[in-house]
Formats: C-alpha cells, structure tokens, sequence
C-alpha cells in the first residue's frame, strides 16, 4: 500500500469510527462546535477532497457548516463553524479584530527557563519545505504566550494563547525557543512517543512483540475559546477535555514523576 492509500484509509477508519460519536461541545441555530478528533481533516483536502473530513462530516445532518478556523489534522481539540452567512460574517470579523481568546495545551521537549513568556516572532513560508513555516522576519507577524502548568522531569506541558493565527504558529513558535512539540515530525523530528520513554532499561515487551507508540500525533490540543456568540452577542466560553491518548501520555508521565 502507497503512502496516500495508506492515509486515505487510515482517516477512512478514524472517520468511521467517530461518525455519530464526534463529541458536540454546544450547538444552537447559528453555530455548532465541535471537539475534533486528532487525524480528521478539519475542511475538505484542496488537492484530495474526497478525503473524509470534519466539514462534509457535519453536513450529514445540516444543511449549512461555513468554517470559520482551522486545526492542522493532527491536532484535537475545540473547533467551530458557522450555519449561516451571518454568523460565519461575524465571527470572522471577531477573529480578525482579536476580540477570540484561543487556548492551547501542548506537552514539550524539556523545561522553559521562565514560567510564562511571550514569543514574537514573524512567520513565513519555508520555501526549502515546501507546506513547513519559520521565523523569517520578513514574514507576517505572529504572537503567542505560553505559562508553564507541569513539569515532568525533562518534558512540559504549557498553556499556550495566541493572539494571532499563523500557520503552524505554536508548533514553530516553540521550536524557536528550544522547546518543540513533544511528538512532530515536522519540527521536531519524533513521529511518536513510547513508554520505553519513560522506562528506559526497565521496559520489556516480548521478542516477537513490536512496541506500540503511546502517542502518534502532534502533542497538541486546543483547549479553550472564549468569543461573542453571533445569535446573542453573550461571551460564551467552551472547553474541549484531553481525548483518550493524550490522558493516557499525562498519567504516564504523572507515574513517571513519582519515581
């Protein structure tokens, strides 16, 4: 099987198994949000729109979905859409004049030296890699602020809150401080994570058995939005908790700092 098969199957399984289980955080008639699954598509492929994805998802049983941001595929976490012209219309208008608070939680490579800190750093196009960013200062600008919540040993989780939308901002915004994604092949070169991680010479498994990696997508998850909803112009804060895997990373790493 070629790479593209092989992707289009996967996110054919993962599609399959989240449709009329994808987790529907608050919906009302103008817009609905959504916990995205980690390995979906947020929007239809440019190039590869048959590949299943959340937009065509939701459209199963509504008539309109406008989206309004995005997550890269191999983030989860809190997304929304519009269901009319007049709420896509406004809340684009709130994320253009930064009136959206946008929290990430993201488990890192080593320990910052400060608890909180602001990255500003502008961000274009990578053109020796061709759909990858950096810091270019010729780029557009990009800012974001990070806390960190949990220290485990050699790796972090940070709160992350940013004020502009970039492309792959966090996940390049953290490698230029030292401190990539856990878990990014892109920018931090590990692809996975396993538990012999954390247990070095003490992990086992058996001679014929291959060791499953306990986490192998992004270490990213968008937590938080807080915005103006478009039908009562009320402040409306949603949270979108740890899927499965990324549970199952922060108890590891809890037991792994006990010891």
């Amino acid at each position: 099987m070629n790479i593209l098969s092989k992707e289009k199957s996967i996110s054919q399984i993962l599609m399959a198994k989240n449709k009329n289980k994808v987790e529907i955080l608050f919906e009302d008639e103008s817009i609905v949000v959504v916990n995205k699954p980690a390995g979906v598509l947020s929007i239809p492929d440019r190039f590869k729109p048959e590949l299943p994805n959340l937009k065509n998802l939701l459209l199963q049983d509504r008539e309109v979905i406008i989206p309004v941001h995005r997550l890269d595929k191999f983030t989860s976490g809190i997304i929304i859409f519009a269901k009319t012209p007049e709420a896509h219309r406004d809340l684009s208008n709130q994320w253009q004049g930064k009136k959206v608070d946008k929290t990430y939680l993201a488990f890192v490579q080593g320990i910052p030296n400060n608890e909180t800190g602001s990255i500003d750093k502008p961000i274009a196009s990578d053109p020796s890699r061709p759909g990858k960013m950096k810091i270019n200062r010729n780029g557009k600008q990009a800012v974001s602020h990070y806390k960190v919540l949990e220290v485990y040993q050699d790796i972090a989780l940070v709160e992350v809150k940013i004020e502009t939308g970039r492309t792959h901002q966090i996940r390049v915004h953290l490698r230029s401080i030292g401190h990539p994604l856990l878990v990014d092949k892109d920018y931090a070169k590990k692809e996975a994570w396993y538990l012999s991680s954390f247990k070095g010479k003490k992990f086992s498994k058996g001679k014929a058995e291959e060791e499953r990696p306990l986490l192998s997508r992004l270490s990213l998850h968008a937590k938080t939005l807080v915005f103006k909803n478009p039908s009562t112009q009320e402040e409306q804060v949603l949270t979108a908790e740890f899927p499965k895997d990324l549970r199952a990373l922060s108890k590891q790493l809890e037991k792994w700092n006990k010891k």
